[in-house]
């Protein structure tokens, strides 16, 4: 079956089906991987630190290690393969990751800038297609977009990027991280995207560094803010009042730390092999260099996801926990701490409760 070309409602009822069957079970069917941490732009609210992105990585995982680590993926019964970065493209060898990957079976999804695309990689993609490619649109000018990569010439670039996917009729989306520098361009980012025939999402919660770098959380649009912007987005305002019904009377003292699919259904792998719960929980992580997938899956994760809150931690007890986006990660991120509350989530949290449970 090529899942490039499923139709939303087929491949809706897929992945439901997929997920039904392993409801009850701890079953690896979703990967995050970096292949690189390097990227050739400099946006300013990036979460990965820039000594990172900025320097070169001779110990980054080789094409071999990747096809090896591939493979216990795929025995392990992953389905959705997310190839990302740093900007993925950067690696020489990333079209050599990529057959692997799609040889393997995985439904792969692939983020980038679309900045470093070119006519080459674009006739690849069509000729392999992958199940979606999700290019970042910063801005829909040219001063907005390069204000946030720090880059001349990289909206430019990203336009050309867009255009060659789209001309070969590739599974493409386009995504924004909104944020002060663009909010004002929130219509024209879905105006442009509607006039090529690409989805459009927007994600408006930055993150603090995976080094604790607050910097670039200035950039954040007020919960307030965001509160609005989603209610007048039409799959945000319908979804939102959905997922808290669901959650309406259930039992909110879970004293587990990972309430998510993380460890259970999906984990992250960096570009150095390190496995993590997801991609904003980074530590403690695994060395795949030293051991197997199997033996992570199956010892390393599972003592992750029984770690246990203190019964005082205030947000155990919470009725608004399963529609907050506070966790481990984003604590020890922001707050230096796993077990205190970031302030701005829990405003957001309170806010979007009373904004679509009228």
């Amino acid at each position: 079956m090529d899942h490039s070309i499923l139709n939303d409602e087929t491949y809706e009822n897929f992945s439901r089906h997929i997920h039904g069957q392993v409801s009850e079970d701890r079953t690896p069917l979703n990967a995050s991987v970096e292949v690189t941490m390097r990227c050739n732009l400099r946006c300013q609210h990036c979460y990965i630190p820039l000594s990172q992105r900025a320097a070169s990585h001779p110990d980054e995982l080789s094409l071999e290690e990747f096809r090896r680590i591939f493979s216990e993926f795929m025995d392990a019964g992953v389905f959705w393969l997310l190839l990302t970065g740093g900007e993925p493209l950067l690696r020489r060898d990333f079209l050599d990751i990529y057959d692997d990957a799609k040889q393997k079976g995985f439904i792969i999804t692939l983020f980038t800038s679309g900045t470093l695309l070119n006519e080459r990689i674009a006739d690849h993609l069509a000729e392999y297609r992958p199940f979606a490619i999700e290019i970042s649109l910063y801005g829909a000018t040219e001063e907005t977009y390069e204000r946030i990569t720090g880059v001349k010439g990289s909206f430019n670039r990203c336009m050309q990027g867009i255009k060659l996917i789209n001309e070969r009729d590739l599974p493409l989306k386009l995504k924004s991280p909104l944020m002060t520098l663009n909010a004002h361009e929130l219509d024209s980012m879905i105006q442009f995207s509607e006039s090529i025939g690409a989805n459009f999402s927007f994600d408006p919660v930055i993150n603090a560094g995976l080094d604790g770098d607050i910097t670039q959380t200035r950039f954040r649009l007020s919960p307030e803010a965001i509160v609005e912007f989603e209610q007048h987005d039409e799959r945000r305002a319908k979804t939102w009042p959905e997922k808290i019904a669901s959650y309406e009377g259930k039992e909110i003292n879970v004293p587990y730390m990972y309430t998510c699919g993380a460890g259970r259904k999906g984990f992250h792998m960096d570009a150095f092999g390190r496995l993590s719960m997801c991609i904003s929980a980074r530590p403690p992580s695994y060395d795949l260099r030293a051991g197997s997938f199997q033996e992570a899956w199956e010892e390393f994760f599972p003592k992750i996801i029984n770690q246990e809150y203190h019964p005082d931690f205030k947000c155990v007890h919470c009725p608004l926990r399963m529609v907050c986006s506070q966790c481990p990660a984003m604590g020890l991120a922001e707050m230096g701490n796993t077990e205190v509350a970031v302030p701005f989530l829990c405003q957001l949290a309170h806010l979007r409760y009373e904004a679509f449970t009228k």
